[in-house]
């Protein structure tokens, strides 16, 4: 049993499922090392050591939740799929108290989806006083007052260093992640400029935390590329994410969900949510009634509903002392002239007028998006007049109000779709989120006439919103599963130890074969650790060299011998040792005849300037200051006497220069850098001074003037600065090249019923997946698999093709290059090698070649096969050239020559 866990439970008055969630969360992080990777010198070690660490964290994870199939993050995340209504907010304060209390976790970043949601959000966290502040009854929360940071006040935090205290960051994603526009340009998020106060950016400090843990609301608005990467480079520890619809923005339902309470769980149990209740007139026959009929009748109807409801509301309130509740109506219109006419028709021409004042439109074409969100916040309150809300899909995240309990879907294209979407906004309870037990305030009303039957048979539909058991989806292949073991990829050297002992006739013979082999193996690991001595493959073959690999050969069979066989290590490396001498030569010259040459490098990041561009100050307004008098008012309050009298100030102050206090008033702008815009500074500044001094009449008040006014006078300038701020774009930044990199091991999956099988043979495009291909003569790997049949017909033209001398299907790990300004590591698909040049190729659907990302990878792959050119051809090494290869032109028949031509 989980004392703290329980404690909280208890304090917070947990719902069961959130409860239950909380117990989720402490058994993953019981089994997580809550701490970052270490960084390392080496970026392609740091990567790949990263990569391990979060295996070995996912594995941990699978123990307590085998589903979690995925991070789908650069750090271990857990997204928690709680129905809308149910509490994820306080869940997030559960969270929060128990990490503290239990792990000592003291610093929290919360993101929200949008201005309400971060207001909200400032208040659950933020005001002890609040109704629904999040941590009452939490005692440690109040002995050690938490520190609220958010995307308002942190650039004036300046006590964030303090080692006790807790700090919970709020921001919203835009202030997060997008580009500011000040003065119209386009500039890095504030939160990522530099800091007076902290002497970096907040972003930076919030990455070199060693304790993060991010929690996002609506999580869901987190999986686009930008917002997805941003989060990334913050680093934390851990990832909650909180969402009610755990799919992204191409429908796919999250691969790291760790706990679950949907919709349709919450309508089972019947405590948490409305009971919805689909409505139509008794005896309904549209007949040859018009559009504006059929609205008429169903605006009448919901009014009916509504009037009832209120009713009863206002009788419960009195009867059980509890505040009263208003309830509202929503209408979901077609188009903005749909919903102008309806609000005219209510407020007008219906209900004699009686709900005149009480009708609010909301569309494009009336509110702005965060001013609409806060009207729904307020529906809430009892001073609202508000009675029927229309609108034309203009809701989004962030308003929870409690008090819709009917909906009226007008000339809906698909009825029962937009009722199941429509329905969530209506399911939330007003009574401490309980069911009352009174089911005429219970229930939340769709008015639903001609569609009447389509939306009942949407409820029932297994694939319904209000019917669907689970939003854990399984892949195609993780329905029929077949079991199956992972295996490394058999290589050359494999095959030629194979063939080298099956040759052996005597048990002696293939004992010594055998050590020849093994140290033939020594030598391979050896081989890249030369990178830096060599420019290129061709240099291995240098004595110098040779007895270099021969000597740090030696070092590896020792050390390998010590690691496996400790007590008789000398004895096992013994044999190895004496074939040294005769296998370097041997594994060099295999080496340079057989590997391709794949430059080590690392494509990480675009690179970009920003800069103020040189201009002269625009001194026609805003630069006429006239001097003021430095004046003491002094009035007597004293019995009977009134007066006022004006003193003037003796100034005994020396000014600096009247250049040198504008340009330090415009250094108070964090956005600019003294060091890189002095020489512009001080150039604005003076002409700013010349333009002051045509209109003082005495020059020895020039300073003061300027003294008075400098704060005006830096914001004047610098917002003509703004206007000249531009981001130029640089490229990619340039990577340190080494020659070569060692070919590193290819894990595959043996799927049992379908095992190994020779490339040319023929197989249903839908097996190719399940299969390994054996038999490659030119490939380093001598079995592959591949994703699709164009990979496999395209092998196939490789191995056939006399063009071709050598070709790789690299492991996901082989090349260091990274895109979505490092977010994302790009894996190709094939290395080519001809007598000309070496092809990095990625075959793609013909459909998918304009996709954004692929061309995203595309530039990315580029840049690789422009620097390893760039280093190649300096040492006698051969050119790399990237090609997307459409899947329509890829056949077992054709040229390596032709399919190169057509992409």
């Amino acid at each position: 049993m989980n004392t703290i866990a329980n404690t909280i439970k208890q304090r917070l008055s947990l719902r069961e499922p959130l409860a239950e969630a909380l117990d989720v969360l402490t058994r993953l992080v019981d089994k997580l090392s809550l701490s970052k990777s270490e960084r390392q010198s080496d970026k392609e070690a740091e990567a790949v050591a990263y990569e391990v660490y979060l295996k070995e964290q996912l594995q941990r994870v699978k123990e307590v939740c085998p589903y979690c199939k995925d991070f789908e993050r650069d750090f271990p995340s857990f997204a928690f799929s709680i129905a809308t209504g149910i509490g994820k907010t306080r869940l997030m304060g559960a969270c929060i108290a128990y990490l503290y209390l239990a792990k000592g976790i003291r610093h929290f970043f919360i993101l929200a989806p949008n201005l309400t949601l971060y207001e909200k959000l400032m208040r659950d966290f933020g005001d002890p006083s609040y109704e629904k502040y999040v941590f009452k009854g939490i005692s440690e929360f109040v002995h050690n007052e938490l520190l609220i940071i958010t995307g308002d006040n942190y650039n004036k935090a300046r006590n964030l260093f303090s080692d006790n205290q807790i700090q919970i960051s709020i921001f919203n994603i835009s202030k997060f992640n997008a580009e500011s526009k000040e003065g119209g340009k386009k500039g890095a998020p504030k939160m990522r400029r530099l800091s007076e106060y902290l002497g970096q950016s907040y972003f930076d400090y919030l990455s070199s935390l060693d304790d993060l843990v991010i929690l996002m609301d609506e999580a869901h608005r987190y999986h686009a590329d930008a917002s997805k990467k941003a989060i990334n480079e913050l680093r934390p520890i851990l990832g909650l994410e909180m969402t009610a619809t755990p799919t992204d923005e191409k429908g796919k339902s999250f691969k790291n969900i760790v706990y679950e309470y949907n919709l349709a769980q919450a309508l089972a149990d019947g405590k948490y949510v409305k009971i919805p209740t689909i409505a139509k007139r008794r005896n309904f026959s549209r007949g040859n009634m018009t559009d504006e009929e059929l609205d008429i009748l169903k605006i009448e109807d919901a009014v009916s509903v509504h009037e009832h409801t209120k009713l009863h509301l206002e009788m419960y309130a009195k009867n059980n002392n509890q505040p009263l509740v208003k309830p509202f109506i929503l209408i979901v219109c077609k188009s903005i002239q749909h919903a102008t006419e309806t609000f005219n028709r209510i407020q007008n021409e219906m209900f004699d007028g009686r709900y005149a004042g009480k009708v609010l439109q909301i569309d494009s074409s009336t509110k702005k998006d965060e001013e609409i969100d806060k009207l729904f916040v307020s529906l809430e309150k009892p001073d609202n007049k508000i009675e029927i809300v229309i609108h034309v899909n203009m809701l989004k995240e962030g308003w929870d109000v409690t008090n819709l309990y009917t909906i009226v879907p007008l000339r809906a294209a698909d009825a029962p779709i937009l009722v199941e979407q429509q329905i969530g906004r209506g399911l939330r309870l007003p009574y401490g989120g309980k069911r009352t037990g009174y089911a005429d305030i219970d229930k939340l009303t769709v008015i639903a006439h001609e569609n009447f039957e389509a939306v009942i048979a949407k409820a029932n539909d297994p694939n319904s919103v209000l019917s669907k058991v689970s939003y854990v989806e399984l892949d195609d292949e993780d329905l029929t599963p077949e079991p199956g073991k992972v295996v490394t990829a058999a290589t050359i050297i494999d095959f030629q130890e194979k063939k080298t002992i099956e040759e052996a006739k005597t048990e002696v013979e293939k004992k010594n074969a055998k050590a020849v082999m093994d140290a033939q193996r020594a030598v391979w690991t050896v081989i890249p650790k030369m990178n830096s001595s060599v420019r290129s493959a061709k240099e291995l073959s240098n004595p110098k060299v040779i007895d270099a690999i021969k000597v740090l050969t030696r070092n590896e069979i020792i050390k390998k011998a010590k690691e496996t066989n400790p007590l008789f290590a000398d004895e096992e490396a013994k044999p190895l040792l004496a074939e040294v001498d005769s296998v370097v030569e041997v594994v060099v010259k295999k080496f340079i005849d057989n590997i391709i040459e794949i430059p080590r490098m690392t494509i990480q990041k675009e690179a970009y300037k920003a800069e103020f561009k040189w201009f002269d100050l625009d001194t026609r307004m805003g630069f006429d200051l006239p001097a003021l008098k430095d004046e003491i008012i002094r009035i007597s309050v004293g019995a009977g006497e009134k007066s006022m009298e004006v003193l003037q100030v003796i100034t005994g102050r020396k000014f600096d220069t009247p250049v040198n206090q504008i340009v330090n008033a415009l250094i108070d702008h964090e956005e600019i850098d003294y060091d890189e815009n002095s020489e512009l500074l001080y150039h604005l500044a003076g002409q700013a001074v010349e333009a002051i001094e045509k209109n003082v009449d005495n020059e020895t008040d020039l300073a003061k003037v300027v003294n008075q006014f400098k704060v005006a006078i830096a914001n004047s300038i610098f917002d003509q600065m703004q206007r000249h701020f531009v981001i130029t774009p640089l490229g990619y930044l340039k990577p340190n090249v080494l020659p070569f990199s060692g070919i590193v091991d290819q894990h595959l999956t043996e799927l049992d019923g379908f095992g190994r099988i020779d490339f040319r043979d023929s197989v249903k495009p839908s097996f190719v997946r399940k299969f390994i291909f054996t038999g490659f003569l030119k490939s380093y790997y001598t079995e592959c698999k591949f994703d699709s049949k164009t990979e496999l017909d395209f092998a196939n033209v490789l191995e056939s093709d006399n063009d071709v001398l050598r070709w790789l299907r690299p492991a996901p790990n082989q090349f260091n290059i990274y895109w979505a300004n490092g977010a994302k590591r790009y894996e190709p698909d094939f290395i080519v090698e001809t007598s000309e040049c070496i092809y990095m190729i990625e075959t793609k659907a013909l459909k998918d070649i304009s996709d954004e990302d692929v061309q995203a990878k595309k530039k990315a792959a580029e840049e690789y096969c422009k620097n390893a050119t760039e280093y190649t051809l300096k040492n006698g090494g051969k050119p790399w050239r990237y090609h997307l290869l459409r899947h329509d032109v890829v056949e077992r028949s054709s040229s390596f020559e032709y399919l190169i031509a057509l992409s």
